[in-house]
This record gives C-alpha cells, sequence and structure tokens, in this order.
C-alpha cells in the first residue's frame, strides 16, 4: 500500500484535548455497565462514530471501520460526564484512512478536561456498492 505522507499526529501531553473536535454528547444512565460506570463499548462506539465523520471527511466518501489499534481505557467515565472525541489524521492509504482518536471527559461539576480514552481507528473508503475505492486527492486517484 503506497502511503501518502502525513505529519504523524502528536501524543498528547495529557492536559488538553488536540486535534480536531469530531463529537460530543453526553454519559447517560442508560449507557451503564453492571457497576454503575458507563459502559465502556459505549465510549468506544461513541469514538468510532466520531472518527468516520473524520475519515469521510478526508476521503470524501463513505468509509467503514476496518481496524481499531492501541485502545488504552485511562479513566472511569460517569453518568452525567460530557464527552468529547478529537481526531488527528495518522496517514492515509491507497483506500485508507488512520485516524488517532482521543475521547475527553467533563466531570459533571467540573471544568477540566479529562482524558479518559485513545486509540488509533482505520478506515476504508467505500464506493456505492460497499467496494474499497481509492482516495481522491486534489481531483486524482492516490497512485497504487
Amino acid at each position: 500500500m503506497t502511503d501518502t505522507p502525513v505529519t504523524h499526529a502528536t501524543p498528547s501531553v495529557e492536559t488538553e484535548p488536540s486535534g480536531d473536535l469530531c463529537i460530543r454528547t453526553l454519559a447517560m444512565p442508560a449507557d451503564t455497565n453492571a457497576n454503575g460506570d458507563i459502559f465502556g463499548g459505549w465510549l468506544l462506539s461513541q469514538m468510532d462514530v466520531g472518527g468516520g465523520i473524520f475519515a469521510s471527511k478526508i476521503a470524501a466518501s463513505r468509509t467503514v471501520t476496518v481496524a481499531i489499534e492501541a485502545m488504552s481505557f485511562r479513566k472511569a467515565v460517569y453518568v452525567g460526564d460530557l464527552v468529547s472525541v478529537y481526531g488527528n489524521l495518522v496517514r492515509t492509504g491507497r483506500t485508507s484512512v488512520t485516524v488517532h482518536l482521543e475521547a475527553w471527559a467533563i466531570r459533571r461539576r467540573g471544568a477540566q478536561a479529562i482524558l479518559v480514552t485513545d486509540g488509533n481507528f482505520t478506515y476504508v473508503s467505500i464506493d456505492d456498492n460497499g467496494r474499497p475505492q481509492p482516495i481522491k486527492r486534489d481531483g486524482a486517484t492516490i497512485a497504487t
């Protein structure tokens, strides 16, 4: 796979979000696990939705998730937390986009954002028939 040169996302210093805001939502009681904390699968799905929005803008097409790597659940998310997902482009391949996603939470009575989860998500550009298609850059297809 031929990659387009991209500046890699700088690792977060964990003091403030980096990248583009992809999605923001409120953690609700229906999203909890048996312990009353927000279920990790809910958080992962929010990151996937946000990353899909980010990847679709880069690819200028529909995208589907093909891989999730290096997920790190750092802190719990609680009911009432405001959860924001930020994305940074890691690389663009011929048909794929890899995005580093960070989920940050602001506690119900807090003001400071806390890094709760991060990971790398890879999406593939697809056509109307659901088949992988090359990502176009400035009207030109990325070479194979």
